[in-house]
């Protein structure tokens, strides 16, 4: 006879509390470092076909297979994305830092010459300016402020994957095991995870790296000043969906329009209306044929949910993660469904 005060489904439903919180415990303390261990998750989607290609088809060795998408990861991926958002943060603190609050005001006035309308007050513009800068601080740092900081969210990311690729089996078998779904379950959610990162990372990140090429040759050619840096700036903003790329070539021809240039304004707005825009449109096409699509809204919510939780990184972490959420609970509604029928068929 057992000495325990409490019965067995009491002690059930307590096991299940302290694996919760001790879980919320752990997830806590990780704290920001927790996207080392989803960017190596989002990364063994995107390398596994490779992986089981080489391995699993062609025989080769193991470690060697590992070590190399690891190399892969960091000098075709990891780092050029770093390099970006390192470069962005420090222009943007440099333009922060020595922009001369008369220069931003002089095109301003220009406008309101432009359009009868006077809607701008200096006071207010700094206010703007100040609160803008603010806001950018506190996040674009979350990727590029700590050297110790990244290095660390590099490493756990970087030492999380080798060990999914390393011990495969013995991962997807514990995924298996601890998951509360069933087996046809747990299979389409791996097809839908697979396609939700490729749509969000690999297809997004095509379609901006498109779109900012062009908005930059497009700045360039017609002398817009430090186009280079306004092609970057568009390459994070065609992660949001409609507004994307409009807000950096819309604002280089109204800048064109007060200086007088009226030929150069009217080229940028031809070519971002007919070329950009409708490339994004083509692409999205496109790639949604071959690697799934996601609807705008839920790209442009998640963005706006990412960015503010995991920084620059959100762009594709919020996406990837509220389009899975809807997936659970569609499984959810369809296991619910399942079990009322067949505690009716009892």
């Amino acid at each position: 006879m057992s000495d325990s005060v409490y019965t067995s489904r009491q002690q059930r439903v307590l096991l299940v509390v302290c694996l919760l919180l001790l879980a919320g415990m752990v997830l806590f303390g990780l704290g920001s470092y927790i996207t080392g261990f989803l960017g190596a998750g989002i990364l063994y989607v995107v390398l596994r076909p490779w992986f089981a290609a080489l391995v699993h088809q062609r025989g080769w060795n193991r470690q060697v297979v590992t070590v190399g998408l690891l190399v892969f990861a960091l000098v075709v991926i990891i780092l050029p994305f770093t390099a970006l958002s390192l470069m962005l943060f420090n222009r943007i603190r440099y333009y922060a830092t020595n922009t001369d609050i008369s220069q931003l005001m002089a095109v301003l006035h220009a406008i309101e010459r432009k359009i009868g309308f006077t809607f701008t007050a200096e006071q207010n513009v700094q206010t703007l300016v100040r609160q803008g800068v603010g806001w950018l601080s506190q996040r674009l740092p979350s990727v590029a402020s700590s050297l110790l900081h990244f290095t660390v969210v590099i490493g756990l990311m970087l030492f999380t994957l080798y060990f999914m690729f390393a011990q495969e089996e013995g991962f997807l078998r514990g995924l298996r095991r601890y998951l509360p779904f069933r087996h046809d379950t747990l299979h389409e959610l791996g097809d839908s995870l697979k396609n939700n990162v490729n749509a969000n990372v690999l297809g997004q990140a095509l379609i901006s790296l498109v779109q900012a090429v062009l908005t930059g040759l497009t700045l360039w050619i017609f002398q817009v000043p430090d186009a280079l840096f306004w092609g970057m700036v568009a390459f994070f903003m065609a992660f949001i969906p409609v507004l994307g790329t409009p807000l950096v070539w819309g604002p280089a021809a109204i800048l064109k329009f007060t200086q007088d240039h009226t030929g150069q304004g009217v080229g940028i707005l031809l070519v971002g209306v007919i070329v950009i825009m409708n490339i994004d449109n083509l692409l999205r096409i496109v790639l949604a044929r071959r690697i799934g699509d996601i609807h705008p809204l839920v790209t442009l919510a998640g963005v706006i949910l990412g960015v503010d939780i995991f920084g620059i990184l959100g762009l594709v972490l919020g996406p990837l993660l509220l389009s899975y959420f809807i997936v659970l609970m569609r499984v959810f509604e369809r296991e619910n469904r399942l079990h009322s029928s067949l505690r009716k068929s009892e």
